[in-house]
């Protein structure tokens, strides 16, 4: 594909690593909380989203009005997948939304969301969390999809048309047909997404080259998961990336949602650290905000 116009709006060159470091999942826990109030004070980090449906996205919210400069989008939710710590969609209990599984809740996959859920209920879904996240005083600088699962051809249209109704840029990328594919969708499916980036660039609307971040399956130790950060961030591609990392502090809460804790809890230590603060620093990738990238975004008449 052609460089991203962004990048020239926004002052770089094509050969420019641009890089969004993003902390998911805040509320989704209550160690996700405080570990991203830390991470934003020490400033390595230039955003985070938050989870509305789940049990602390109140104390999410009640940070963010005391802070009203932070960078914090919504992480549109369609799915639960922990064994025992759940929740559901906030717009309705309606099972023909198709949103909803057997024990009441998100379905476990987001290929369950995709299969069954309606599209015109998970758009009053999706607007009900961004609605409520502005009613309880966040500004949002963005939204995006937990688990992605609002990235797919029968959702995204919704999912702009927020984007659009808000002017707050959502977070996808610019793939081209093959790169649907290569994704997993089906070739009348990977044309029509292909289509409507394409439209969606044209439009002047803001959207990312490259998805990256720390796995949670890997480099569990301080140690290592720094080491971990330092190569992920020499391997950024030019253009702009969405990086994503977990952190929380570790409580006997985050322990029982969760036998990946030990690597949310290593993305907490690690982006506190001096040490890979001075690497990102010194090593020549630009570190922006979606705050940046709302800038951008164009005006509806």
């Amino acid at each position: 594909m052609h460089p991203n116009p962004v990048l020239e709006k926004l002052g770089f060159s094509d050969t420019d690593r641009v890089v969004v470091i993003h902390s998911d999942d805040i509320g989704m826990c209550q160690a996700s909380v405080p570990a991203f109030e830390e991470l934003w004070d020490f400033g390595l980090i230039s955003s985070g989203a938050t989870m509305v449906p789940c049990p602390w996205f109140l104390e999410a919210a009640a940070y963010c009005r005391e802070n009203p400069q932070v960078d914090m989008g919504v992480h549109l939710t369609l799915t639960s997948e922990w064994e025992t710590y759940r929740w559901g969609p906030i717009s309705t209990r309606d099972l023909g939304s198709g949103m909803i599984d057997f024990e009441g809740y998100f379905y476990y996959t987001s290929e369950e969301a995709q299969e069954y859920g309606d599209p015109a209920a998970v758009q009053l879904e999706m607007r009900a969390q961004v609605d409520r996240a502005i009613a309880l005083g966040i500004d949002p600088t963005h939204i995006d999809t937990h688990m992605g699962s609002a990235g797919h051809p029968k959702f995204l249209p919704g999912y702009l048309q927020l984007a659009l109704q808000h002017a707050v840029p959502p977070m996808i990328m610019r793939m081209d047909e093959q790169g649907w594919l290569d994704f997993g969708l089906g070739p009348e499916t990977a044309k029509l997404a292909a289509l409507m980036v394409a439209q969606t660039e044209e439009m002047g609307i803001p959207l990312l080259d490259h998805f990256g971040g720390l796995d949670l399956d890997q480099a569990a130790t301080l140690e290592e998961r720094i080491a971990y950060a330092k190569y992920s961030f020499d391997e950024l591609k030019p253009g702009i990336t969405h990086f994503i990392i977990h952190p929380s502090k570790d409580t006997p809460e985050l322990r029982a949602i969760t036998p990946g804790w030990p690597y949310r809890v290593a993305d907490y230590q690690a982006f506190k650290s001096d040490e890979l603060r001075d690497y990102v620093q010194q090593s020549g990738v630009h570190v922006i905000g979606y705050r940046t990238l709302k800038e951008l975004m164009p005006s509806i008449s």
